[in-house]
């Protein structure tokens, strides 16, 4: 017994004389006032604008307000169980969310945290919400199109990976349609979506997971939700958030769609917390800078260079690791294909060796930003800050759609800056005599209850016009493949449909389209690989048109 007592006093003083405190050095500060999803807080003196903090009964908040005696602070979470003279902490950390590809197929709050009850996510790390755009050396052209689906924004608003491409238009007029309808038709391709559904009736959300999960989109894409009974803080990070999970799949070189719906009630939300925090109010109540605040997110969507390296010649495969370069280096930037090429000349034996991409270089991130309007109001401040933001915009009007024109886009007004550069050679030959055709049928339009007095061209055109507008018609969760895009549209300005009854169009495309399908199906396929109509195959699907003019009008 004597003999274990000293064992433990040995031990003990061991222990004493080995011991060395731990100091952890924490930035704490006093809840002073709270309420409305923002709590003021007393202390706090080192910490930055927008780091994580936490209060003392674990929930989050991000501090939003650095002034000379508080700091305001946006809480993340139940802000009803926040109360004056609360303990906050600094995190020293930026709010971040979990990314990778075990997000795909899965629905997440904006803090990245799973609520479709299917488990825990499987993520490869995490990302800060806010980050710096990529430079102007890091990107590249937009020459790679986003095949939507939908003909009229195919054919005349094309949309490039990498592009933003805002979706504009009054409340009930098809805006989401467009969105969903894009992503629908990214199934079996190579494009990632995000849909970041901001400030929605939960109701609204959960029928459209269904409907994505109906036509097997949820394979391929992520919903993030900040819906409109939670906090503004939430609806405000939502966007943020959905754009790091796809910045994750651009810099893995992958290409990725992001749709955000609405940008409209995130800059109310934004108000919301700004005029709570007692941020000076400008134009429309909203602080001054609510452009920033959408100039920061969409920028950083973008097409980026792709990189390449040097590698023996005997080297398999069409990417290489940084690790694989045979000279250390990575080209990269605008000239980076040209640079490498001149680094190979310049060695002993150029052809003992070859240039490949760098594994992980030349991915995409494309924005689909969503903006409401007031009565078709394009001019209100939200609305001008983002399309002086994204690279064109597609403008839904109220009458169109009431006219039973859908998807009611106003090709007049709506533009796409990309342009054919973004468009596929096929899609390209039709789309010029379409443009032309539609322009001359909006020019002439307004004399259309003349008709008496019209000449026998000026009626030949406006008859055109009629029917071509038919065929840009399209229904709801039916996207149009590229190559029945080209058949169709190049039936339509070569008159093939001229004498088809306007009451008959929507039959007469789909019995066209299965008539091809059924009897020439190498013609669509030649237009799906070749991605042209080659002067071959522009004169086989002539006889083809004949032959289903022939035999319709027979029928």
């Amino acid at each position: 017994m004597t003999d274990l007592i000293k064992q433990l006093t040995i031990d003990l003083q061991s222990k004493i004389e080995t011991f060395k405190p731990e100091v952890e050095v924490r930035d704490i500060g006093t809840v002073i006032e709270a309420g409305d999803g923002i709590a003021r807080a007393r202390g706090l003196a080192s910490v930055r604008s927008q780091e994580l903090v936490e209060f003392s009964n674990g929930v989050m908040g991000i501090a939003f307000n650095l002034e000379h005696d508080s700091v305001g602070i946006i809480i993340l979470g139940d802000y009803r169980s926040i109360k004056e003279g609360m303990t906050v902490y600094s995190t020293g950390r930026i709010a971040s969310v979990p990314v990778g590809n075990g997000l795909i197929g899965r629905v997440v709050n904006a803090l990245g945290e799973p609520i479709d009850g299917k488990g825990p996510l499987q993520f490869s790390g995490y990302r800060p919400i806010e980050r710096i755009a990529p430079g102007v050396i890091a990107r590249q052209d937009v020459d790679t199109p986003v095949q939507t689906g939908i003909k009229a924004i195919d054919a005349m608003i094309p949309i490039g990976r990498g592009q933003r491409e805002l979706i504009i238009g009054d409340r009930q007029t098809g805006k989401t349609a467009i969105a969903i309808d894009t992503i629908i038709n990214q199934k079996g391709k190579d494009l990632i979506c995000i849909y970041v559904a901001i400030g929605q009736k939960k109701a609204a959300i959960a029928r459209l997971i269904a409907t994505l999960e109906r036509y097997g989109a949820m394979e391929h894409t992520v919903v993030v939700v900040a819906s409109a009974d939670e906090p503004a803080a939430m609806q405000y990070i939502a966007p943020y958030a959905g754009c790091a999970i796809g910045e994750e799949f651009m810099e893995s070189g992958k290409d990725a769609l992001i749709v955000y719906d609405d940008l409209s009630k995130h800059a109310w939300a934004y108000r919301q917390v700004s005029l709570l925090l007692r941020r000076p109010p400008g134009r429309e109540a909203y602080p001054g800078d609510v452009f920033y605040l959408h100039s920061r997110l969409l920028e950083r969507a973008c097409r980026l260079a792709t990189e390449y390296v040097i590698v023996p010649a005997a080297f398999e495969g069409n990417e290489a690791q940084a690790s694989d370069a045979v000279d250390g280096k990575v080209y990269g930037g605008p000239l980076s294909r040209h640079d490498a090429e001149n680094a190979i000349k310049q060695m002993e034996t150029p052809e003992a060796y070859k240039i490949v991409k760098r594994a992980g270089s030349g991915g995409s991130l494309t924005a689909l930003p969503i903006i409401e309007t007031l009565l078709g109001d394009v001019s209100a401040y939200v609305p001008t800050n983002v399309i002086s933001i994204t690279d064109g915009q597609i403008y839904l009007e109220n009458d169109l759609f009431n006219a039973g024109i859908r998807p009611a886009i106003n090709v007049g007004i709506s533009v796409s800056r990309v342009g054919g550069s973004a468009q596929t050679r096929a899609i390209r030959q039709v789309a010029g005599r379409l443009r032309l055709d539609m322009a001359a049928f909006r020019a002439l339009a307004a004399f259309a209850q003349l008709g008496s007095s019209l000449d026998k061209a000026t009626q030949n055109q406006l008859n055109r016009g009629q029917h071509l507008q038919e065929i840009l018609k399209q229904p709801q969760y039916e996207p149009v493949s590229l190559e029945h895009q080209v058949i169709v549209l190049y039936a339509g300005t070569n008159g093939y449909a001229d004498q088809v009854p306007l009451d008959r169009m929507r039959a007469w495309e789909q019995d066209l389209l299965r008539f091809m399908d059924t009897g020439y199906p190498e013609i669509g396929r030649k237009i799906a690989e070749e991605k042209r109509i080659s002067e071959e195959t522009e004169r086989q699907l002539k006889e083809a048109l004949e032959a289903f003019t022939r035999s319709w009008v027979n029928a």
